[in-house]
């Protein structure tokens, strides 16, 4: 990995760190040689693993992989495209979760 393309992944963890303040969110970075949480599997391409935890306990999971043409945005570009991508996953279980009450 470049030195550039680094930075750019430690700023995109930050800024998806600042934007994702949320108690039911449980977001693990398994990007190598920027942040990597000791449950990560090595694959191909860095990605970002979202838990989400509802009211009734259940855990859910959505694997949001930082594939190469991702990889070229500016790192405030991709944060907002993980963010938007965490978010649409939240709704998408709340949703399914909530959707009848």
């Amino acid at each position: 990995m470049t030195k550039e393309l680094r930075e750019k992944l430690e700023k995109v963890v930050e800024l998806v760190r600042n934007d994702m303040v949320d108690p039911d969110i449980d977001i693990e970075y398994c990007i190598p040689e920027v942040e990597q949480d000791e449950a990560c599997k090595i694959e191909e391409e860095p990605y970002i693993l979202v838990k989400y935890v509802t009211e009734e306990h259940d855990v859910h999971n959505r694997k949001i992989k930082l594939k190469r043409k991702f990889l070229d945005m500016t790192a405030e570009d991709l944060a907002n495209l993980v963010t938007f991508y965490i978010e649409q996953f939240k709704e998408e279980i709340d949703s399914v979760e909530y959707g009848g009450e």
